[in-house]
């Protein structure tokens, strides 16, 4: 049976998901209440049977316990670290979050230690406590470049990078190489121009197909798909085992199968899922429109392609690619071999919340574990560098750089990279999203016109993956009580990008509308008027006793929380880092509080 073997976490698409089994045991009500705080499955009682009793099925463990007495459990399991699962450690205070076991490899599909260790103390606003060498001295390790599976004398290899050696690199493929690596001494020689040995040698070949004494690391890259067909009949076993052999038989490694294709009709078929790997699902139209060599008549009659196996592995694959494994069928199946000539790429669009860790999402913090390059605001980057792997690029920019940053961090995604375009807030509240959507849409020239989604996804040479955050309004809401709760409005007062004429006919509406309204960017220092204005039109429909809350730097150090009226509001406190709530003619005070009634009867 196929497995997912990659460790750096490659983008699911519509199937074939392991679901990683993270989790946490506590033993006292403080690492309980810790615990509880983490999106894992957790577990409560004596540490030692139950990590006896999940260590088959877990793929990692969060254990609430001091290093000593969660090494001393686990010390008598370990078998080997291409076997354990990860294993890190949380202090009763949740001030550490310590690695273990596992820091560059877990169980897989599961995590690494080191990445499992910085995702927990970015929820619990913790410290992470690494020891792994490469990481204290930011040096990529080998075993967890992004998109890559190494095998060899790993160990050997990255103390030569620790003590500044420069590594000869031989890419017979060309395949992209982290950007971290560029700096290597690399060769596009082909396997039979090799002469002697090299250090690290990328190829989508078997080990066992690679001369041996060639190179120190074998570095797969995700380079392959495989087509499959199949009938209705078709068993797990039976696409298992010629996938299997499939790849083998010609020499290829099973570590370096990115996905799989098949047709659309095969979505819900039991063996999709069995396979452990991301899934891509074409229509019938689309695959018949790909010249593969070897078609069939009976196959056109069938499903209304005459390829299934060969034409989704080159249509999954992307342009420039090359079937290196022509269909081969047994009884019920039908498997092909495609090769990209670049990995394909994701651009990762995620929001950071109103600032603090805990107030990320556990998929923002999974999502920026997994990028190779971060790309944002200045102060966004800095706000997650120190949780950041060692191989993560970072790239900084400016305040008025907004189209120059989408653009980098689209053209990164085209290359083949998994790039993190950061937000604060949401992505698509008062963000890039949208304009990223935008840049990405213009590399999509042979879209069909068509409302399909299906239909555009694969035209991209890259994916796209919206990962949400708190925004601005829900954060500040939430300190203020419920100002938000029955129907409401958000406007933006910076006429930077709209003009005022425009926000001015907003607010009318809103306040005619007797919405409750959230202010985003009330106040700069060059503009002083707009939050004045606003107030004096809102003061046309709402009493002045209209109750008003302005939260400045929600959630960060400094955080201020105001309550006042409408009629007192001073539009000078604000900055631009306030968001300002105003209630609608329902929203009153409850003690410290603002509610705006949703209308049940009390």
């Amino acid at each position: 049976m196929i497995t997912a073997t990659d460790p750096s976490g490659r983008p699911e698409h519509e199937a074939g998901a392991h679901m990683t089994r993270i989790m946490t045991i506590s033993v006292t009500e403080a690492g309980r209440k810790l615990a509880e705080l983490l999106p894992y499955e957790h577990h409560h009682g004596s540490l030692k049977d139950r990590v006896r009793a999940l260590w088959d099925v877990a793929d990692a463990f969060v254990l609430m316990a001091s290093a000593g007495t969660a090494v001393r459990i686990v010390a008598p399991l370990l078998s080997g670290k291409d076997i354990d699962p990860a294993v890190v450690s949380v202090d009763d205070g949740g001030r550490h979050v310590i690695s273990l076991v596992g820091g560059h490899h877990g169980r897989p599909p599961g995590p690494t230690a080191n990445r499992l260790a910085r995702e927990v103390a970015s929820l619990l606003g913790a410290e992470a406590v690494i020891s792994t060498a490469s990481d204290v001295s930011d040096v990529p390790a080998l075993d967890e470049l992004p998109g890559f599976v190494a095998h060899g004398d790993i160990a050997a290899l990255q103390a030569a990078m620790l003590d500044g050696v420069s590594l000869h690199v031989a890419n017979p493929m060309k395949w992209p190489l982290p950007l971290r690596f560029k700096s290597l001494d690399t060769q596009s020689l082909q396997l039979r121009d090799i002469h002697g040995a090299v250090d690290v040698l990328v190829t989508d070949l078997s080990c066992s197909a690679v001369p041996s004494r060639v190179a120190g690391v074998v570095l797969h890259p995700l380079s392959l798909v495989a087509g499959i067909g199949a009938s209705t009949q078709a068993t797990a076993e039976e696409v298992g085992s010629l996938l299997e052999q499939a790849i083998s038989s010609n020499g290829l490694s099973l570590a370096s199968l990115a996905e799989v294709a098949t047709i659309d009709r095969r979505r819900e078929d039991p063996w999709v899922e069995s396979l452990g790997l991301p899934t891509r699902f074409f229509p019938a139209s689309a695959l018949d429109k790909v010249n593969a060599p070897n078609p069939s008549r009976v196959v056109a009659e069938a499903v209304g392609s005459a390829s299934v196996a060969e034409a989704a592995a080159m249509l999954a694959a992307g342009p420039g690619s090359s079937l290196v494994v022509e269909k081969r069928a047994s009884k019920q199946v039908t498997v092909a071999i495609a090769r990209r000539v670049k990995p394909r790429g994701e651009l990762l669009l995620i929001g950071l919340g109103p600032g603090d860790p805990s107030h990320q999402t556990y998929e923002a913090a999974s999502a920026l574990g997994r990028a190779e390059v971060i790309v944002g605001y200045a102060s966004y980057v800095d706000q997650v560098a120190a949780r950041c792997r060692p191989g993560q690029s970072m790239e900084r920019f400016q305040l008025g750089e907004e189209v120059r940053r989408v653009r980098r961090a689209v053209a990164l995604a085209a290359e083949g990279r998994v790039v993190a375009l950061l937000a604060s807030g949401d992505p698509g509240i008062y963000a890039l999203a949208g304009t990223a959507l935008e840049v990405a849409g213009d590399t999509c020239t042979s879209c069909p016109a068509s409302p399909d989604t299906t239909a555009h996804a694969d035209h991209y040479s890259f994916d796209i993956t919206m990962v949400p955050g708190v925004t601005a309004s829900v954060a500040a809401a939430s300190l203020l009580g419920a100002p938000l709760g029955h129907d409401h409005a958000s406007i933006s007062l910076s006429d930077l990008l709209t003009p005022w004429a425009t926000i001015e006919q907003r607010i009318h509406a809103a306040a005619s509308g007797d919405f409750a309204i959230a202010f985003y960017n009330p106040r700069s220092a060059r503009r002083t008027w707009q939050l004045e204005s606003a107030r004096d039109i809102l003061l046309q429909y709402r009493s002045p006793s209209t109750p008003v809350g302005v939260v400045t730097d929600a959630y960060r150090p400094g955080a201020t929380v105001q309550l006042t009226t409408l009629g007192a509001f001073d539009p000078d406190v604000c900055t631009m880092g306030s968001c300002v709530i105003v209630g609608s003619s329902s929203t009153h005070t409850v003690g410290p509080w603002m509610v705006t009634p949703r209308g049940y009867s009390l």
